[in-house]
């Protein structure tokens, strides 16, 4: 594996290394020793899966709020995204900028994205599935978001969403969210 540094100071551009032979190929997405070697989390107590149907599906910013603040490890296992992680840690060199990677199943990178930093991500095409490895337990009571277009981070998205759920169309700007 190879872990390519982003603009998100903890976060990485994680790539499989596979190694190539007439029956196809093989490639570790996970190793918790290397992953430990750079910071990240090296135990994930939930996996979930994100589907969706069609091109221009977005989801996000979604982040949980301290205890319960999860790192997550995300991967495009069918389809294109532009994925985003938004840094939020007040104490972090690189508060309130952003990093966004195409993750697609061809390549099978993966986005490491560090605990307190929101994540979002637009589909490039239609049927794409996520897997996502997450730090901690999901605390709906924790979970928080914040507008996809808030100009405060000014995301370069290859384009608007063409579906978005109630919820994440009703998120606040993080200016908003901070004095809640």
């Amino acid at each position: 594996m190879r872990f390519l540094p982003t603009a998100i100071a903890g976060a990485f551009i994680v790539e499989a290394d596979p190694r190539e032979d007439e029956r196809g190929s093989f490639a570790r997405t996970f190793c918790a020793k290397l992953f430990a070697d750079q910071g990240l989390p090296s135990h994930y107590p939930q996996c979930s899966i994100s589907v969706n149907h069609k091109r221009g599906t977005l989801r996000g910013l979604h982040y949980q709020k301290e205890p319960q603040a999860e790192a997550k490890l995300v991967r495009v296992t069918r389809g294109t995204v532009f994925d985003v992680a938004v840094d939020l840690r007040t104490e972090s060199s690189t508060y309130l900028q952003w990093t966004a990677v195409e993750l697609n199943a061809v390549q099978r990178n993966a986005l490491a994205i560090p605990a307190g930093c929101a994540h979002g991500y637009l589909t490039l095409e239609d049927n794409c599935e996520l897997y996502y490895h997450l730090s901690k337990d999901y605390a709906p009571d924790l979970a928080g978001g914040i507008r996809w277009d808030d100009p405060l981070f000014a995301i370069d998205w290859p384009f608007a969403p063409i579906v978005i759920g109630a919820r994440d169309a009703a998120y606040p700007s993080y200016r908003q969210e901070i004095v809640r």
